[in-house]
């Protein structure tokens, strides 16, 4: 046993001194064979890594399509934008939907993420998916893209801007309160809710909801290419379903997210299936779900005291006279 045992460990030896022996005849070669074993390596793990990171199929021969998500009353515009921004800096993904299910919500927040969508359609094809609800603020985004996609039944258009104050004076009045303010200047409590608005103050405010309104309406105007005569006739804060808008050239065609995709999808060029890139979901704490459930029940009692389709889920009493996007000039 012992021989045999020393015999193999001998020719083991012989075998590790021909692959020194190679390596040294030939380090060009060598070189090539590490620089493959590294890249491989490299491969691999950027694949785990962007599979961990929501991007699945990094290498994948199939076109990939970018889905964006506009969820709700619109107030912030930082992650969706920050979206928008990755997508368009991967390579990979050719084309981008954005799937809108938004009554509206503040004008700014609304105008950044336009302008975002305005910036990215200059280097990749922008597909625009109405979910139930893509009204004011969610159709002037929409207005961003190359196509409009609307369901039949897709509440939209709401093209208007309105800002809501309440009035309380008769209230603190019975509870026995007073307002008392110090002011800089003669317009800066204008709005305030513990007395009536002058109609010098009036006449400011619709200055400011005249001009909103007219950037709403142009910027519809240079998008659908509608002549802004003819706009201002049904720019009036109405709603409508996704099929009128089709008949006042307000979207382009009906169908659902699919549909969208394979707008995008041709606009782009991508042949057969196109892979579908979503954002990674951040993991739910049992702290977060409690905090989420009670928030959509005061929301959903908000809702059916006090929400319309413009947009304004009439809250300003509580959050301050914000601009927005709404059904009333």
């Amino acid at each position: 046993m012992v021989p045999s045992a020393l015999f193999k460990s001998a020719h083991e030896n012989e075998d590790w001194s021909i692959v020194v022996i190679w390596m040294r005849k030939h380090p060009f070669l060598l070189g090539i064979l590490l620089l493959v074993a590294v890249g491989i390596f490299i491969a691999l793990f950027s694949a785990g890594l962007s599979s961990f990171l929501g991007y699945k199929g990094v290498f994948s021969t199939k076109g990939r399509i970018g889905i964006v998500t506009v969820k709700g009353v619109i107030t912030d515009s930082r992650s969706v934008v920050e979206l928008l921004k990755k997508y368009e800096e991967d390579s990979a993904i050719r084309a981008i939907v954005v799937r809108i299910d938004s009554p509206g919500g503040a004008v700014a927040p609304s105008q950044e993420i336009y302008d975002a969508i305005i910036l990215l359609k200059k280097r990749k094809k922008i597909v625009a998916s109405m979910g139930s609800v893509a009204a004011s603020a969610g159709y002037y985004i929409a207005c961003g893209a190359d196509r409009i996609v609307a369901n039949p039944g897709t509440v939209t258009g709401s093209i208007g801007a309105l800002m809501h104050f309440s009035n309380l004076e008769d209230l603190l009045k019975k509870i026995g309160m007073k307002s008392s303010v110090v002011k800089s200047g003669k317009y800066k409590d204008i709005g305030s809710p513990a007395r009536e608005m002058t109609q010098e103050e009036r006449g400011i405010i619709q200055g400011v909801i005249d001009d909103i309104y007219q950037q709403f309406v142009e910027t519809v105007s240079v998008n659908r290419k509608i002549p802004r005569e003819k706009l201002e006739a049904i720019a009036d804060g109405r709603i409508m379903t996704g099929r009128q808008a089709l008949q006042l050239g307000l979207v382009d065609e009906l169908g659902n997210l699919q549909r969208a995709v394979d707008v995008a999808a041709n606009l782009s060029g991508i042949v057969g299936k196109p892979e579908l890139v979503y954002p990674k979901e951040k993991g739910l704490t049992l702290w977060k779900f409690i905090a989420d459930e009670m928030m959509s029940a005061v929301m959903n009692r908000v809702n059916e005291q006090a929400f319309d389709f413009g947009g304004t889920a009439r809250m300003e009493a509580y959050q301050g006279p914000a601009t927005k996007f709404g059904s009333e000039r």
